[in-house]
């Protein structure tokens, strides 16, 4: 039983913290509020008036406290809806990640299991490329995770103008690396970076430069968003 995800998975959950926070939210806004219900078999998700196109990603039992990935799970192995689950298995391996190669994964030790769980979710989201996830309650004590493979989700832009709060706010919700969490939001984005000393520089889109200070202890300790002429 452990207590703590692997150094090499936290790592990789905070390359996608900060774009996927953001995703996370324009995904929950784009959904209604309103019942769900889904056809596995067909990668059908439906909720209120929209349906999208989603792969089974994990579960997630709370009296065990136990996750289980989709690819592992016996009812559908090799499946079509679990195809973007394994793709996040074959990222594990080729990574050395060992909570994307387990089938199971026992949370049973941590503080907040349901919280692990989510943080499971999230990482796969983003080692997916998955324009967020969504997590649902299917029977008692189970939760279950959907990824959207579907272009009707709309897709968080990078916004100069909330740069800085949407840095700071990103990485706050790990807090292992936040110079992970900062330079995979922009390569995320496709902008340009370079590391100089303790700061690291980003070229935006509008042509300004954004430049991101840490600190000894790997903290941002400024933002500043410099104009190019």
């Amino acid at each position: 039983m452990t207590n703590e995800f692997s150094d090499q998975f936290l790592l990789e959950a905070e390359r996608h913290s900060v774009w996927g926070a953001v995703q996370l939210e324009a995904l929950m806004d784009f959904l209604p509020r309103a019942p769900w219900s889904a056809d596995l078999s067909m990668c059908s998700y439906q909720q209120g008036e929209v349906q999208l196109r989603v792969g089974l990603l994990g579960t997630f039992d709370m009296e065990q406290g136990s996750w289980l990935w989709g690819w592992a799970n016996p009812g559908f192995a090799g499946s079509e809806v679990v195809s973007l689950s394994a793709a996040v298995a074959r990222y594990g391996q080729a990574h050395r990640i060992p909570e994307f190669t387990a089938s199971e994964v026992d949370l049973s030790g941590f503080d907040d299991p349901r919280r692990a769980a989510e943080m499971l979710a999230f990482a796969g989201m983003g080692v997916a490329n998955a324009p967020g996830y969504i997590g649902q309650p299917a029977g008692p004590g189970t939760q279950v995770y959907f990824l959207p493979d579907d272009a009707k989700v709309p897709s968080a832009r990078l916004d100069p103008v909330a740069l800085p709060r949407v840095l700071m706010t990103g990485v706050s919700l790990i807090g292992h690396s936040p110079k992970q969490a900062v330079m995979g939001y922009f390569e995320h984005h496709e902008v340009p970076q370079r590391v100089e000393g303790d700061r690291l520089l980003a070229d935006l889109p509008n042509g300004n430069v954004v430049v991101v200070s840490f600190d000894s202890m790997d903290r941002i300790g400024n933002i500043q968003i410099m104009a190019t002429s």
